[in-house]
């Protein structure tokens, strides 16, 4: 099997660039609210495995993605920095203001073209929508070489009107002409139909990159994508994991590995480093809250597993009999070695830059501290172990405002079910004992005792790292306060405490955006 390297043709019309929206669409997701220090790790990888371009959140919806934007585009070393704005000059300066230090900016402006988004969200005519365009894409350009417009709900535009649409858009300076697929309403074949069509009746729009930005409503995402650059578009926007409003974006994680693998078919390559994939996949999920379903194409538990007979035979013979591709082309390792209590720091290091971390000498030395705490309650700790080892210790390096102490719980047949509870608040011990209708609800209660709060308990979610009686909980825990909602993690082998640790995660980061209030999230294109 070639490598991506390998797969690479030289010709520039082959090449499709990656639009990485996970910062921006992906956290429009309910529950998928990210903090600066989250984006700012997720963008870094981002740009370290090779995604062309990196949509880091909507400028003018409020200040902490102004700030976002803003230290993301300081910090990018080969990515183009993406804002977007809708169409007005008021979002795209605020754009431009978050976007100005960038090695490479874009600004990203939009406006609804179909008959329903003219008539009820936008209560405009089609010349009226014209006029904005050109207003704002010229204006766009004023500021910035490197202009996108998309048309939001372009599938569902009359064709006639799209084109003109386009058209005005290519006339004023966009470099960009990206067609959205905002309500996953379209399908591969006219997702194609539109891309040559557009392309046959712009005149100069071959001089433009054109994109594609699916939704997966119908479970077609990616396959429309795929259809959209076999008939002329070279970007396509995604996220990782799928992350996204309603049933998500299409999948960065599936059209990458879809180019590499189908070559044959469809002779286009991209520039991601995909041996990063999983590593981006856990973070994505770790920090959004979202799990990824056991059976999700390319980065899924069980993407790689077989437990047929017919199967395991075949793959003992020769793993191309059940395996299109090789886990670790998408960055799994190839053996999963088992460290436990005696196992050193030599040992753990190699083993945590094989799973994609490179940690600092402060953060191994806490994660060596909790790899031996873990050995210990553990006769034996798999690589899932320590991923969630490693994600939990950054979760609670960040936000640190309130800390669990202790925690005693008192549960059984024959109640009442009770929680001890001490935290440490601002430098300061406080500990609460109460009841509740079973032990997570006791300990929570205390929480709230302790940590006066209106914020409601939207999830509460809980599963096994490995498998057995020993395997760490992974718990995941969103809040919504005031329209604020964020999203706590924690991983523990004690179930209860990993999911004490998630509630006050997720406080913690309730407290941070109290602070930093700002207007509520504005919902954006695609």
């Amino acid at each position: 099997m070639t490598s991506q390297a390998e797969n690479t043709n030289p010709n520039p019309q082959d090449r499709v660039m990656i639009f990485d929206t996970t910062l921006r669409d992906g956290e429009q997701s309910p529950g998928a609210t990210m903090t600066l220090d989250e984006k700012i790790k997720i963008a870094t990888l981002l740009d370290d495995m090779g995604v062309d371009i990196i949509e880091a959140g909507f400028p003018i919806a409020s200040d902490g993605d102004f700030e976002a934007v803003s230290e993301i585009s300081k910090l990018a070393k080969n990515a183009v920095i993406c804002g977007l704005a809708r169409a007005s000059k008021g979002d795209i300066e605020r754009a431009w203001g978050a976007l100005q230090h960038a090695k490479k900016p874009r600004i990203h402006t939009f406006i609804g073209t179909s008959p329903l988004h003219r008539e009820h969200q936008l209560s405009m005519s089609e010349a009226q929508v014209l006029d904005k365009i050109r207003e704002t894409v010229t204006f766009a350009r004023s500021l910035c070489e490197n202009v996108q417009w998309s048309p939001m709900d372009a599938t569902r535009t009359e064709h006639d009107y799209l084109i003109e649409a386009v058209a005005i858009a290519v006339d004023c300076g966009a470099t960009t002409i990206n067609i959205p697929d905002t309500v996953g309403y379209t399908a591969p074949r006219e997702s194609a139909q539109i891309i040559e069509m557009l392309l046959e009746r712009v005149p100069g729009l071959d001089q433009c990159v054109i994109a594609t930005h699916c939704h997966n409503d119908l479970g077609m995402a990616t396959a429309n994508a795929l259809a959209a650059v076999e008939a002329g578009a070279r970007q396509i926007e995604c996220t990782i994991n799928g992350l996204g409003e309603r049933a998500g974006n299409t999948a960065l994680e599936e059209v990458v590995m879809a180019l590499k693998i189908r070559n044959d078919i469809m002779p286009f390559h991209t520039g991601i480093d995909t041996t990063k994939i999983m590593q981006a996949s856990r973070m994505v999920s770790t920090v959004s809250g979202f799990p990824v379903q056991f059976n999700k194409a390319i980065v899924g538990k069980n993407a790689f597993a077989h437990e047929s007979g017919i199967h395991q035979d075949g793959m003992l013979k020769h793993a191309g009999t059940f395996e299109i591709m090789r886990p670790e082309d998408v960055g799994l390792t190839e053996s999963n070695l088992v460290l436990g209590k005696h196992s050193g720091r030599a040992a753990l290091k190699d083993k945590l830059q094989q799973l994609g971390f490179d940690l600092g000498d402060n953060a191994f030395q806490e994660a060596f501290v909790r790899f031996k705490a873990l050995a210990d309650a553990k006769k034996e700790v798999h690589d899932d172990d320590l991923i969630a080892l490693v994600d939990d210790a950054r979760t609670s390096a960040t936000h640190d405002r309130i800390q669990l102490k202790s925690l005693r719980i008192v549960c059984g047949t024959d109640g009442p079910q009770e929680a001890a509870l001490e935290l440490e608040i601002e430098g300061q011990v406080h500990n609460h004992t109460t009841s509740g209708d079973g032990p997570v609800d006791a300990a929570f209660n205390a929480i709230k005792a302790l940590v006066p709060h209106t914020a409601q308990l939207k999830l509460y979610q809980v599963h096994a790292v490995t498998d057995g009686t020993d395997a760490q909980a992974e718990v995941s825990v969103r809040l919504e306060e005031d329209g604020k909602i964020v999203t706590g993690y924690a991983a523990n082998t004690d179930t209860m405490v990993a999911s004490v640790r998630a509630y006050v995660n997720a406080l913690n980061k309730l407290m941070v955006r109290r602070e930093k209030s700002a207007p509520a999230p504005i919902k954006a294109a695609g």
